[in-house]
């Protein structure tokens, strides 16, 4: 079922999936929406909640992303038109195959400001940037910003270029085993410092006093973030996958990949600011805060700080890049499918796209600061545009197609080509028929409800 027009690439084997796959998922979201969030709905508890959803509602996305994929051999938008071309079909696969596009720019820009951290700690200016106001200054210098968000773009279009087997999977397989060794090294490090041991208690233990219907919810949205399911990436990376290879089995591998990094970043932040901040949890502030500032200042106050910093900031641009690479590739084969262009062509265009989308992200805190859309600047409106509109909506669509168009058993028929049976076939159907696509709804609701100041999350 391949485009005419060329070839579809494929993963070697399992390994080559699974580390894509999980590089997919393992990126910025873990590194510091995770801990923060755990952080602020409960911590245990929060952990709890979220390896169960991840265990039911991720597993159930995974599979039907990736099954999708494969049977059809297409990315988002002719996986959907595979079933039929009526208007919510097309419009399926559109949310799906857009989301990504305008992801990768303003993702870019944050990886770009990685780079930025990361090179002055390997100069040696670690102090520097743990002043008050270095990132407020950095970020509103539209020049700087610009030369990161390029570097940063320009590392992941070359991986890009390079191809599914030779550029995605052979960077995936270099960088995910390098970045398991480096977060168990900074964990270490984190949890044996003077104090940190209450955080490791608060991240770990679960107390069902903390519990809250808002740990759920924000359970529910870190998984979207996590697991990259919603993202139309799931449904392209299935489709490179061979018949042989086993769903089910792949799954089970990228879901516990992601959990443990999501918990070893927890175990790398929770318990090193709980020891420079005495023990407060409100030290672990949303977003930019908690990487670009906080984090630093933590570094700056342990000895061996630089190094600590040079370790953790390699870390973070490898966990970046493995993520914008599977949203770029997300997006490069939709031009490639729906379009008929060649890999590069495609790749120039989901470039100029990621330069003109990024660039205004990129000087949203420095020159275009007064421009803001519904209270927000650009940067943050992409984010919610994304995260907390189109996904829940794209996952919906995802539920549909599976439950009411191509039916379970299409999905369970795919998967038997490479397993003896669907073991966690009524959980998935349970999953995909009723409970994902009323969670979705349930994020899609709160998150918009929150952002006009109708609920406080």
């Amino acid at each position: 079922m391949s485009q005419k027009g060329h070839t579809r690439s494929t993963f070697s084997g399992k390994l080559g999936f699974v580390l894509s796959a999980a590089g997919a998922s393992v990126g910025l979201g873990n590194i510091w929406r995770f801990p923060y969030l755990a952080a602020k709905y409960g911590g245990g508890i929060f952990l709890l909640v979220y390896i169960l959803l991840a265990m039911t509602f991720g597993y159930t996305m995974i599979v039907a992303e990736t099954s999708l994929g494969r049977m059809t051999g297409k990315s988002p938008v002719g996986a959907f038109k595979a079933f039929g071309n009526s208007g919510w079909l097309r419009f399926g696969g559109w949310i799906n195959a857009i989301i990504p596009i305008l992801i990768v720019p303003y993702y870019s820009v944050i990886g770009g400001w990685v780079v930025k951290y990361l090179v002055e700690y390997v100069l040696g200016h670690g102090s520097q940037l743990a002043a008050d106001g270095y990132f407020g200054s950095f970020i509103s210098n539209g020049v700087s910003t610009e030369l990161c968000f390029v570097i940063f773009a320009a590392l992941t279009l070359a991986v890009i270029f390079a191809g599914v087997e030779n550029g995605i999977e052979r960077v995936s397989k270099f960088m995910m085993p390098v970045l398991v060794v480096l977060s168990i090294i900074i964990a270490v490090y984190s949890v044996t410092r003077p104090g940190a041991l209450a955080g490791v208690k608060y991240f770990l233990v679960p107390d069902i006093e903390h519990f809250s219907w808002m740990t759920v919810v924000a359970a529910m949205g870190q998984m979207f973030y996590s697991l990259s399911i919603a993202m139309g990436i799931l449904i392209t990376f299935g489709s490179y996958m061979k018949k042989d290879i086993s769903i089910e089995g792949s799954t089970r591998n990228v879901e516990v990949f992601d959990t443990a990094i999501a918990i070893m970043a927890g175990l790398m932040i929770i318990p090193a600011v709980f020891a420079f901040s005495g023990g407060d949890p409100a030290a672990l502030n949303a977003g930019p805060s908690l990487m670009f500032i906080t984090i630093p200042k933590v570094f700056d106050s342990m000895g061996l700080g630089t190094a600590i910093g040079i370790l953790f900031f390699i870390l973070v641009l490898f966990a970046a890049l493995t993520s914008s690479i599977a949203l770029t590739e997300s997006a490069v084969s939709t031009f490639q499918d729906e379009l008929g262009w060649g890999r590069k062509k495609s790749t120039a265009i989901v470039g100029v796209v990621m330069l003109v989308l990024g660039s205004l992200s990129s000087l949203g805190y420095g020159p275009l600061a007064g421009v803001r859309i519904l209270g927000m600047q650009l940067l943050d409106f992409f984010d919610f545009l994304t995260n907390s509109v189109m996904m829940p909506i794209a996952a919906i669509t995802v539920c549909l197609l599976v439950s009411r168009v191509a039916g379970v058993g299409r999905i369970e028929q795919e998967i038997l080509l490479s397993e003896p049976r669907f073991r966690r076939k009524r959980v998935f159907n349970a999953m995909i028929r009723f409970l994902c696509p009323f969670f979705a709804a349930i994020i899609l609701i709160s998150s918009v409800a929150n952002a006009f100041g109708w609920i406080s999350m």
